[in-house]
């Protein structure tokens, strides 16, 4: 099996300025992130952290490019330093919503072991397989919310 990268792609009922805000400003990464808080701001070279209670991961956001592109590395070695996982969304105009490309890359380079690796790999396959639809469900929420 190949651990070089996780790719989903999904149509969201919104336009990308609306996906945009819900996947770089806090108080809507909140909702769709498995209740995660983050005192992120979408600035290229911004370093952040988002957490689950005990669990918090320290993130660099790479690019911002409003509204059609937002990238973070995160799960890094140590700190923000060292091989690290880079998460990157883009956002392209399609008919009155938005197709949403989420890859995340870096895996090979971690240079964990071949369990590790694997555990890992699994965690955030299954971790977007919620996350990326939960995004659309909630940005198209919000723009058809009375």
């Amino acid at each position: 099996m190949e651990f070089g990268s996780i790719e989903r792609e999904i149509h969201v009922d919104a336009s990308p300025e609306v996906v945009f805000e819900v996947i770089s400003s806090p108080e809507h990464i909140r909702e769709w992130w498995n209740g995660a808080e983050t005192d992120l701001s979408p600035t290229p070279g911004a370093s952040a952290q988002v957490g689950w209670g005990d669990h918090v991961e320290p993130l660099t956001v790479i690019d911002a490019d409003p509204p059609r592109l937002f990238s973070f590395r995160w799960i890094f070695d140590e700190g923000t330093e060292g091989p690290s996982l880079l998460v990157t969304f883009e956002l392209v105009p399609s008919g009155a919503g938005t197709l949403l490309r989420m890859t995340e890359t870096g895996y090979r380079e971690k240079g964990w072991e071949v369990a590790t690796l694997e555990a890992a790999y699994a965690e955030h396959v299954e971790g977007w397989d919620r996350f990326v639809p939960a995004i659309a469900q909630y940005a198209a929420g919000l723009v058809s919310a009375p």
